[in-house]
């Protein structure tokens, strides 16, 4: 399987509009951060695209992503789906998406996006919506999406539950601020972590870069990569000062797992 890094930004995303910071005016490609997302793609050719950030359509493009077959939600805030729209172009060529994640998250994208989820709305002759149908699943339990065996993790951001997914041996957590004692039993074994990072100080409702490097070790993955990255420091500032086996993501970057 292969995992694809689509956006490794803040909610902010990087350059940061009317900033000219080093990092915000960096040529490096690697320091220019789209809104959190990443696609998986099975063994079978399927693709699982997790959240549906803003830049959407532009990073489906820039990595030639041309279809998905179901997407996993983490939660509801705005730079992980506000996109959604953009998944017109892929159901009105394949049809009906089934998209999955916390109940609550989907009852708010229902709330939210009303004309996507609600069968009385019906696009004018010649136009489309998303078509999408939604799927609660429960933390700790397996499901299958698209074939392949998803099992949805139970996270903390702050007081707000979001959900990570782990396929295989690879596990997506983002938005964290502390990972509870079942979800670390679920993440053993795991060699391909990612996991967000956010600054050089402690915050409120995601973990910083120490505490994301502490959590990593822990776990033991072979390969962690540090997502979720502000403007603080540039690819290489953060590179050089990381252990062994644990990296900073960049839009972009494939994994195989």
């Amino acid at each position: 399987m292969r995992l694809t890094i689509l956006g490794s930004g803040t909610s902010f995303g990087v350059p940061v509009i009317a900033c000219e910071c080093h990092v915000c005016t960096s040529t490096d490609a690697r320091d220019h951060r789209t809104r959190v997302a990443a696609v998986i793609e099975t063994d079978a050719g399927k693709r699982l695209l997790i959240d549906t950030p803003p830049e959407l359509r532009l990073q489906l493009v820039r990595t030639r992503i041309d279809t998905v077959d179901a997407v996993l939600y983490t939660h509801d805030h705005a730079d992980h789906i506000h996109g959604i729209d953009d998944l017109r172009a892929i159901t009105v060529r394949r049809g009906a998406l089934p998209v999955y994640g916390p109940v609550e998250t989907l009852d708010r994208l229902v709330e939210r996006f009303g004309y996507i989820f609600d069968p009385r709305v019906v696009p004018p002759p010649e136009t489309a919506k998303p078509l999408l149908t939604a799927h609660p699943v429960d933390a700790g339990q397996e499901v299958t999406v698209a074939g392949e065996v998803v099992l949805p993790l139970e996270l903390d951001h702050g007081g707000t539950r979001v959900f990570g997914y782990r396929v295989g041996d690879m596990a997506y957590l983002t938005d964290v601020k502390s990972i509870p004692q079942d979800t670390r039993t679920l993440l053993e074994g795991v060699r391909v972590l990612v996991v967000n990072a956010l600054l050089e100080w402690s915050h409120p409702t995601h973990l910083s870069i120490d505490e994301a490097v502490e959590f990593a070790l822990e776990i033991g993955a072979e390969r962690t990569l540090l997502t979720h990255l502000t403007h603080k420091f540039s690819y290489t500032e953060l590179a050089t000062r990381l252990p062994q086996g644990v990296e900073p993501a960049y839009d972009g970057l494939s994994v195989v797992f």
